[in-house]
């Protein structure tokens, strides 16, 4: 049986942990502060939402590309030189970002964004899952993401802040510091060649993902990522942009609204990933935060009657004061039930992924088709949305993202009925 929430501090005092756990501090920190960044981008070009799903369907081609190379490479080499590659290539990202004077700037830079994404993501996590012990998998994976999920916030509001008071460039200079922190972190206390090295014969490739997708169970969970990423993609990549444009927010209160979503999850995503190894029935834990995040996402749009149901809040923090328009809080709370939503969804989706590459000796790739999924949805949802909210309206758009989650995670309970994942990897040696 795993620990308790106590036992998520415990693993902190694991100095590999502590590495792969800082590779997501830096890459989530970078994500939220530069989701801010696109806000402005967007408010100063002037963007319609067409051009403005394109910041985000840029960032997910370059991914979908390279996903199933990379998840191959990972399994058949050494994970641990992937890792200082992604933060490496991440500081070079953020120079590039100092520099954009035009929206085909931003546009390229969001690609080379999302190949250093991609490297820091399925390898730090499919480390993680390797590496972990197997009774306490759940927990590795929820604390590492709770990580993820405290980054994010601190780059909602430090990312904010700093945006608003102190420009790009000195925002930029303070997510590389913090790479760099982590890329020593990497080289210093974690093992060489971490889980290490499949057979390349036996490696990710066409037939093991055939292997793969043969199973009901693993068919269950790539159509449910490809119908959660449509709408959950649309949801973070417009949300920052439309209290921006819409309602003015400054870069303060627009991370102040994601840190609403990015707190829930931050505090919870450990215990329940816990839970999850306790009790069982990880898809009744995907299908339920799938279904809440829906709710979350359909609630956004009616920040638009905002102004009949709240008035005015001047902040006093500290000598300095800020108003929140009425605006704020829908959209607040609305990012809340969707970071609660992610702690019940999201320890539950990993751990079952794991559990199906390790029933194939090819956890990397299966973390390849669980990206491989989701980049498809996160390719195609935000230009579609942005594309259908300048041709409708706001509450189409968010409606329309809500509803293909709803599908998505029908169609996955239905699904994984049908054959579940298996319990436990085949028994192998020591």
């Amino acid at each position: 049986m795993s620990d308790d929430s106590g036992g998520s501090l415990r693993l902190f005092g694991d100095a590999e942990f502590v590495a792969l756990a800082g590779t997501a501090f830096a890459r989530s920190q970078a994500y939220s502060t530069i989701a801010i960044a696109l806000a402005l981008y967007a408010d100063t070009f002037a963007t319609s939402g067409t051009v403005e799903g394109l910041f985000g369907t840029a960032f997910a081609l370059i991914q979908l590309i390279i996903v199933l190379p990379l998840g191959r490479a990972i399994d058949t080499g050494n994970a641990k030189r992937y890792l200082l590659v992604g933060l490496a290539l991440n500081v070079a990202v953020f120079v590039g970002f100092a520099m954009v004077e035009t929206v085909s700037h931003v546009v390229i830079m969001r690609v080379f964004q999302g190949f250093g994404a991609s490297l820091l993501w399925i390898t730090g996590s499919t480390v993680v899952g390797e590496i972990s012990p197997d009774a306490e998998r759940g927990q590795w994976l929820g604390t590492y993401n709770q990580v993820g999920a405290f980054s994010s916030l601190a780059g909602d509001l430090v990312g904010g802040i700093l945006l608003a008071t102190s420009g790009f460039t000195l925002t930029y200079g303070v997510l590389s510091g913090v790479t760099l922190l982590a890329f020593v972190g990497v080289y210093v206390f974690l093992r060489d060649d971490p889980g290490g090295q499949t057979d390349p014969e036996e490696a990710t490739g066409v037939e093991t993902l055939r292997m793969l997708l043969g199973r009901a169970a693993i068919r269950a969970l790539v159509v449910f990522r490809l119908g959660l990423s449509f709408g959950k993609m649309a949801v973070i990549l417009f949300l920052p942009i439309y209290a921006r444009t819409r309602f003015g927010m400054s870069p303060v209160l627009v991370g102040g609204i994601l840190a609403g979503g990015k707190l829930t999850k931050s505090l919870t995503q450990g215990v329940v990933g816990s839970y999850t190894d306790e009790l069982g029935h990880k898809h009744v834990f995907v299908f339920v935060g799938a279904v809440l995040y829906a709710v979350g996402a359909a609630i956004i749009p009616f920040a638009e009657y905002a102004v009949d149901y709240f008035a005015p809040f001047t902040v006093a923090v500290a000598g300095l004061s800020t108003t929140l328009p009425p605006a704020f809080f829908p959209l607040f709370g609305a990012f809340a039930v969707c970071g609660i939503a992610d702690s019940i969804r999201l320890p539950a989706s990993m751990a079952l992924f794991v559990e199906e590459g390790e029933h194939f000796d090819a956890v990397a790739g299966s973390m390849s088709l669980r990206s491989i999924a989701w980049k498809v949805g996160q390719v195609v949802g935000p230009v579609s949305v942005g594309a259908l909210w300048d041709a409708t309206s706001v509450f189409a758009a968010f409606f329309t993202a809500s509803a293909f989650i709803v599908v998505a995670a029908v169609v996955f309970f239905g699904l994984y009925t049908v054959e579940p994942a298996p319990e436990a990897a085949p028994a192998t040696g020591d």
